[in-house]
């Protein structure tokens, strides 16, 4: 692989103008395509597999057109202090907006709150919902504004207006956090390089395969029905990946200039070598993100391939847009060790070019390594202890998916969810619907009323609308109103007991009972998502780890590795805990509202985590085995590896964490949260799994390390990652394109 990776950058340095301009021309061809396609319609939500799914499709099948997937908004009005509702004057504003919203050619009902039984007990408050024909992706933003001023104009008149529901769902908003992440990333790579060309070209070449990707996404979003976090998780990946891997293969280039090679030889051999960690790296990832699959939820699917796929882009973006960018900068790239003028001309510590060598001193990755080499046990298990303690929260996880009470309380689907629980309690805001198939039953008005008499003697149960049957008599539904929130393990305990009440339902009567909406659908999703989690972890840890076993040419080392991203994902999991769940710090982070844990963060982060972690690991390990193949004994190869590659995972780790941390920002909690638990879980992987546990073990272990049995060790292919390849060509004074015979290690 090295040597096809060198002939590789070679060609893209010598043809930088061509491999420019395909860049450019695909840049341009996704940015049309994503500005001409048509606007991403509903994101279904389906979850095949599950009793909510099976209601729902029920439902579709026997109340045709009821619009079952369509958008709903309930517009709350509450009465000014010392007044009600049914004040003459009160409701008549709220009549006549009734009356407004009827209007809509995309409405579908508006329910009167004083025929609905819609007005709070104590008459302060009362809601009316909207039923619209498509969902909430897909209404004119002419129906959302006639929704809006309707309310304003209830304002208008003294009452308190607020609307909740999914009418008016918009694409959420990063903030001006994401800009910051991006500059903290500019900084780091000024301060590694000490070089404003270099620091930029990662920079440039990160955005230019996030616009690829991301554009791509946009153009595609109608077609492949993509929800509008789809992009944003792109974006987020595909940014961190991209700066991270330029950022390898420039260093790598930067140190073969120190060597006294030339520029375009100096090329070709950082991506042949550094390069070829990057290619695997980026296949992790890929395996990592693609594996999401076999969740099956189609929506987290979709998630990690378009995820993968801007990936895919950036590691192809630095094999070949790097080196032919380093063609295009020339000699404004210095070598390792030398500084453009205005930074001034060395780091500290390092001798100056047009001095007598000397003897330079230690960087802080080679003295660090050295005392790591002297107090292996020590640094080991106070790794271990540490991310054990933070790993601690994570045994109170509970999960759940966000809802409008998430929202920050600037929005007006969060005032309406917290006037809703006022007036009604907290349940209102997430009833049960139950869907009774009788078609099956000898009595089916029986049956219904058997089912909504089961169930009122529930506990945890506030109330339970009377059953509405269709139009064939043979299917009814039934609304019920738990006395809890929506996220709450209350309100899942009594999703079980009426499922477990209706199997007994339907060995009486032959109806069968299923329990749907949101809340039921959210609750099924986090139990296919805690039953998945143990699979998917065999299958993406299981196929990385033999990944590895090919690039280390070890057994030990790959199984260190996949223990060792245990540590540190079950401690991002405690981070996260910890700040959404308990609270702590959640001021820092804007938090407005704690509770359960998205469902889909653990598996996610496992996916993500996973991937990003063997980054640092196949870089700075594969510059270790580099130096025991060339003869080190195994504790001074740890140190030579720390010595050439600690400075540039740290900077890559910190780009990483400061790309996710600036997500934190985002108006989406579910963004929010992936932002800070990828973030936190990059420090955790690679401050103190990589730099501190890794070559702890590894001088633990000696050479033992880099066993392997000689049969495994004849079947495996040689994918060479260390450039040996090279280097033998090298010293045989022929060129690596008449090397045929690459050196087993």
């Amino acid at each position: 692989m090295a040597t096809f990776l060198y002939k590789l950058g070679r060609l893209a340095f010598r043809r930088r103008h061509f491999v420019a301009l395909i860049w450019v021309a695909l840049l341009t061809l996704a940015g049309v395509g994503a500005a001409s396609a048509p606007p991403a319609g509903n994101s279904s939500f389906s979850i095949p597999g599950t009793e909510a799914q099976k209601a729902f499709d029920l439902l579709e099948q026997r109340f045709p057109g009821a619009s079952a997937d369509g958008a709903t908004a309930r517009v709350v009005f509450k009465a000014p202090s010392g007044e009600t509702m049914t004040d003459a004057g009160n409701k008549a504003t709220v009549e006549k907006t009734v009356d407004e919203l009827a209007d809509g050619s995309e409405v579908a009902s508006v329910a009167d709150p004083y025929t609905g039984n819609a007005v709070s007990k104590d008459g302060t408050i009362a809601y009316a919902s909207v039923k619209y024909d498509v969902s909430g992706m897909e209404l004119e933003e002419s129906t959302k504004d006639a929704l809006e001023d309707a309310a304003q104009q209830a304002r208008d008149s003294g009452l308190t207006v607020e609307i909740g529901g999914d009418a008016l769902q918009a694409v959420p908003e990063t903030g001006a956090t994401e800009v910051i992440g991006i500059a903290v990333a500019a900084v780091v790579l000024v301060i590694t390089f000490g070089s404003l060309v270099a620091a930029g070209l990662p920079l440039l070449t990160a955005l230019i395969g996030v616009g690829i990707g991301v554009s791509s996404i946009t153009a595609l979003a109608s077609a492949l029905e993509l929800g509008s976090t789809t992009s944003i998780l792109a974006m987020m990946i595909g940014l961190a990946v991209g700066i991270d891997y330029a950022l390898f293969i420039v260093s790598r280039y930067r140190a073969e200039l120190a060597e006294g090679r030339e520029r375009e030889e100096a090329a070709g051999r950082a991506v042949g070598t550094a390069g070829s960690a990057v290619v695997f790296a980026g296949l992790t990832v890929v395996i990592a993100l693609v594996g999401l699959a076999v969740v099956n939820i189609p929506m987290l699917t979709k998630m990690g391939v378009a995820a993968a796929g801007t990936v895919a882009i950036a590691v192809l973006i630095a094999l070949t847009m790097i080196p032919a960018l380093l063609g295009y900068a020339g000699r404004r790239v210095k070598p390792a060790g030398a500084k453009g003028k205005r930074l001034g001309r060395l780091r500290k510590g390092e001798p100056k070019p047009d001095q007598p060598a000397g003897q330079p001193k230690a960087n802080l990755g080679t003295r660090w390594a050295s005392f790591v080499v002297r107090r292996p046990l020590a640094v080991l298990l106070l790794g271990v202890i540490g991310l054990g303690a933070a790993a601690v929260p994570a045994a109170s996880l509970e999960l759940g998916l966000p809802d409008d009470g998430s929202q920050p309380t600037s929005t007006t689907q969060r005032r309406a969810y917290d006037l809703l629980s006022e007036g009604f309690g907290p349940g209102f805001n997430g009833p049960l619907m139950v869907v009774v198939d009788a078609k099956g039953s000898d009595a089916p008005k029986d049956a219904f009323d058997d089912v909504a008499s089961e169930i009122k003697g529930l506990d945890g149960v506030v109330a339970v609308t009377p059953p509405a049957p269709n139009k064939g008599g043979d299917t009814a539904t039934i609304t019920v109103v738990p006395d809890s929130k929506p996220s709450s393990v209350q309100t899942e305990d009594l999703v079980h007991a009426i499922r477990d009440a209706g199997g007994d339902i339907e060995a009486k009567t032959g109806a069968e009972t299923l329990v749907t909406g949101s809340t039921a659908m959210n609750i099924d999703v986090s139990e296919k998502l805690n039953d998945a989690l143990v699979p998917y972890l065999v299958l993406v840890v299981g196929l990385a780890f033999l990944l590895l076993i090919v690039v280390f040419r070890s057994i030990l080392v790959p199984l260190k590795a996949a223990l060792g991203f245990l540590l540190s994902v079950m401690a991002a999991l405690g981070a996260v805990v910890a700040v959404f769940q308990w609270g702590w710090l959640s001021g820092l982070m804007g938090v407005e509202e704690t509770g359960p844990v998205m469902s889909m963060m653990p598996i996610f982060m496992v996916g993500v985590v996973f991937g990003l972690a063997m980054d640092y690991e196949v870089f700075l390990v594969t510059r270790m085995r580099e130096a025991y193949v060339h003869g080190e004994k195994p504790n001074q190869a740890v140190v030579t590896g720390f010595k050439h590659g600690a400075r540039v995972v740290t900077a890559a780790a910190v780009i990483m964490m400061a790309v996710f941390a600036g997500f934190i920002g985002s108006s989406e909690s579910m963004v929010k949260m992936i932002g800070f638990g990828l973030a936190i879980a990059v420090f955790f992987d690679a401050f103190v799994v990589r730099m501190a546990i890794v070559p702890a073990v590894l001088a633990l272990l000696g050479k033992k390390a880099w066993w392997l049995p000689k049969w495994l060790d004849r079947a495996l292919p040689n994918v060479d990652v260390e450039g040996e390849g090279l280097r033998t060509a090298a010293e045989r004074g022929a060129g690596p394109d008449e090397d045929r015979e690459l050196v087993r290690t």
